[in-house]
């Protein structure tokens, strides 16, 4: 009896071309940046963006970024314009990659004119990745998730 081929599930939609792969992943890149870049750039002092909180007060004062800028969703048209300077590359964040709200506001900072990029798994990854971060009441910090990142806090080197 002849022995039957498994299917590849991975490969039943076939992989697109290198050079469709390598455009998708670029584009992607432009649109995207993780929270270690972001902690990164905002560790050094690297010139040219400015993090926004687009979630609600309580939210905010449950835990943000520091440096970050709090302007809710609802409040970037008006307030975008006043507040932040048109040639720095706005970096969105909300709760984290089971909400859309840094998506939401992306678009309503690029329909404005600005460059922008989401910050990939929001502030729940921020707190993962073992980042410090304000509150209401003070600084705090939780140890690093090993899920999300190295014990150690060094980059994962990705």
């Amino acid at each position: 009896m002849p022995a039957t081929a498994t299917a590849s599930a991975v490969l039943s939609v076939p992989a697109a071309t290198p050079a469709e792969a390598a455009a998708h992943y670029a584009a992607r890149l432009a649109f995207e940046a993780d929270v270690s870049d972001v902690h990164t750039d905002l560790a050094s002092g690297a010139p040219g963006i400015v993090v926004v909180d687009t979630r609600s007060r309580a939210a905010w004062d449950q835990g943000h970024i520091p440096g970050a800028l709090h302007l809710p969703t609802a409040r970037i048209a008006d307030l975008a314009p006043q507040l932040i300077d048109p040639a720095r590359t706005v970096v969105t964040y909300c709760w984290g990659p089971g909400c859309n709200g840094a998506t939401r506001a992306a678009l309503a900072f690029a329909r404005l004119g600005y460059q922008v990029k989401e910050m990939l798994g929001g502030f729940e990854y921020w707190a993962r990745e073992g980042f410090a971060y304000d509150t209401a009441a003070g600084p705090d910090q939780r140890p690093v998730d090993d899920l999300t990142a190295p014990r150690s806090g060094i980059s994962c080197a990705c």
